[in-house]
């Protein structure tokens, strides 16, 4: 059965957390990824920028890195931050290294508008992909998690079991 199709409140307490951090994990891989590929379409839209300004300086766009790159990290994230493991090796961050290898897109300076026009379209459509993924996983955390914070409130599950360690002391459900 499709994790999406299960109903949070048939799951034991034990499934419940396990599924909830399993499904943090994925979102942390694809918000990873996601963050990939909007600074190279960012670097992609700033070179666009950088040929359509005809009467400006024109040199590369090396010297706005800082300004280009620094665009997504301002304003607060959607979720707290979480210790951060290498995704570089999720088959997400493969598909998009093969994208931009497909399209030469580690010389964006070499490619003409029309082949520039076209990576910034395929690095939009990657980045929409993620951002719908991004939004179905929180929802399904959403619903884990007040799931998680109805049993609490409701008695069926206590605190004293998030303090273990190997989670084999997880809080007991009620008739249990």
């Amino acid at each position: 059965m499709n994790t999406a199709e299960i109903d949070p409140r048939s799951l034991p307490l034990a499934e419940l957390r396990s599924l909830r951090a399993e499904l943090q994990g994925q979102d942390d891989a694809v918000s990873y990824v996601r963050r990939l590929v909007q600074a190279r379409l960012d670097l992609v839209r700033a070179e666009m920028r950088r040929r359509a300004n005809t009467g400006q300086d024109p040199r590369n766009i090396t010297g706005e890195l800082p300004v280009i790159l620094g665009t997504h990290l301002t304003g607060g994230p959607a979720r707290p931050p979480r210790p951060a493991d290498d995704f570089s090796h999720h088959p997400l961050a493969i598909a998009l290294e093969e994208l931009c290898d497909e399209a030469g897109g580690t010389d964006i300076e070499s490619m003409d508008d029309d082949e520039l026009a076209g990576f910034a379209t395929q690095l939009h459509e990657f980045e929409q992909a993620r951002s719908g993924e991004r939004k179905e996983l929180f929802g399904r955390i959403d619903a884990l998690s007040a799931e998680l914070v109805r049993r609490y409130r409701d008695g069926e599950a206590h605190v004293d079991g998030l303090l273990d360690d190997d989670d084999s002391g997880d809080a007991i459900e009620a008739g249990e």
